[in-house]
């Protein structure tokens, strides 16, 4: 069933990438056979753990040896507006007495004591490589484990050896469609309800845009996974709209959602001034498409023309000292083109972007933006060839992830954490100003001319 699930997978219609393929080679899929280390850095159960443990008012139990719940909790500075059971690392820490003798009832008894202790919403049980391996039924125990204590009790079958991060982030997808949406029957749908799938609530972002949304009269029914409870994932098939932020992890859902629930979704961003603009407006319109009044549109017009000013008016006293100022940008995903349409907003010039966990529309996307010059954008940058950009000078600073801060760092050159380990929160107008206002402080800090100036040791020596 797995191997089924990840051909289908590899072969998503909703692709950009498989579309262009021809039968023969769109039938082989996009996988790749696996090395040895070649998960390192994510495998697919730590995709399917960060893809779902947003959801904070369930108990994420991690059924293998103990160092698979360490390495993977809290892997994101994703917040709750609420409960925080989230935040708790439950796992069987199995061990080698349980790979010999199996561990479905350690399994079983882990579930029943999380249930009657913490009283969650539901459970969620994830397969890793070790129970996989040696043959436990973790659909099984879920399914008897759900009778008996009359909880919801999901499996997530994405043991580690299935592939990348990505294929975990789809897999954690898949798990949702299959035991979760559709579970709930509301009884308060409404016209303007839509779904975000792909937003995980880094740094509370949704407290950024989520109060557009209720200005316009537009509710969120269920973010998908970012500060969601249960029963809102399980009843967001009753939304008019679904907007996908991060397409290259649950273009899948989104497209399934389509098919069975008649949902139609855009891919969008809420990073940038003009982006955030452009994705109020595409809900607004799908949902007047959908049956919503269509007052609404003029309703997100008034609205993005007196944020779009409130923004620029704070973001005005910053451009003249970022103007001209060379970033490299090292990230991917939706980051990988909405990030450089925010920094050439300020006047900044994006030198190049990893596009390195981005689908062929992000890829698009980042060119059409970078004037169409395929040089400046790379699938990996070697790092002694990142060092040599900023000691010749190419970059002025490197917005990325935490793993190649030290690059950047070791040239003296000024760096700004981009992606989910961040502790400031950029989505939305008032993200963007944020955005600016942390460029400003570390590119502008005193710091730097001091420490590329001689030793004076050196001086001396001269």
């Amino acid at each position: 069933m797995l191997k089924r699930k990840i051909q289908e997978l590899m072969t998503e219609p909703a692709c950009a990438t498989n579309q262009a393929k021809d039968a023969a080679q769109r039938k082989k899929g996009c996988g790749k056979k696996g090395k040895p280390g070649a998960t390192a850095g994510g495998c697919a159960f730590d995709g399917a753990k960060i893809a779902l443990q947003p959801i904070t008012d369930v108990a994420h139990i991690v059924h293998g040896p103990i160092a698979c719940e360490g390495n993977s909790w809290d892997t994101r500075n994703v917040a709750s507006s609420g409960p925080t059971l989230y935040r708790l690392g439950f796992t069987t820490d199995m061990s080698n007495l349980d790979i010999i003798h199996g561990g479905e009832k350690k399994l079983y008894k882990a579930i029943r004591r999380a249930a009657q202790r913490y009283q969650p919403a539901a459970v969620f049980v994830y397969q890793t490589c070790v129970g996989a391996l040696i043959g436990d039924d973790v659909e099984a125990v879920c399914k008897a484990a759900a009778e008996r204590l009359g909880l919801p009790v999901i499996p997530i079958n994405a043991p580690g050896f299935a592939g990348s991060k990505n294929l975990g982030n789809r897999l954690g997808g898949e798990a949702l469609f299959d035991h979760v949406i559709g579970t709930v029957e509301p009884d308060d749908a409404g016209p303007t309800d839509i779904n975000i799938l792909g937003e995980y609530n880094v740094c509370g972002e949704m407290a950024l845009f989520k109060p557009l949304l209720d200005r316009l009269g537009i509710r969120l029914r269920a973010s998908i996974t970012g500060d969601a409870r249960f029963h809102q994932v399980a009843s967001c098939h009753a939304a008019r709209v679904n907007m996908v932020l991060c397409s290259q992890a649950l273009v899948t859902l989104a497209r399934k959602m389509q098919e069975k629930y008649g949902i139609p979704y855009f891919e969008g961003s809420f990073y940038g001034i003009s982006d955030t603009s452009d994705a109020l407006r595409s809900i607004a319109r799908l949902l007047v498409e959908r049956g919503a009044e269509p007052v609404l549109l003029d309703r997100a017009e008034a609205l993005i023309a007196a944020e779009e000013a409130k923004a620029w008016a704070k973001i005005e006293p910053y451009k003249a000292r970022l103007a001209g100022k060379r970033v490299l940008l090292y990230t991917g995903g939706v980051k990988s083109w909405s990030v450089i349409q925010a920094l050439q907003e300020v006047g900044m010039e994006v030198v190049g972007s990893s596009v390195r966990k981005s689908t062929a529309s992000d890829r698009d996307k980042a060119l059409a933006r970078l004037g169409g010059d395929p040089t400046k954008l790379a699938d990996a940058i070697p790092a002694p060839e990142m060092y040599r950009m900023f000691k010749e000078g190419r970059a002025d600073m490197m917005l990325s992830g935490g793993r190649s801060q030290f690059i950047a760092l070791k040239a003296r050159t000024p760096w700004i954490d981009i992606n989910q380990e961040r502790h400031h929160g950029y989505a939305g107008y008032d993200g963007m100003v944020e955005l600016v206002r942390q460029i400003d402080l570390s590119i502008n800090n005193p710091v730097w001319q001091q420490v590329r100036a001689p030793a004076p040791w050196d001086l001396e020596q001269e």
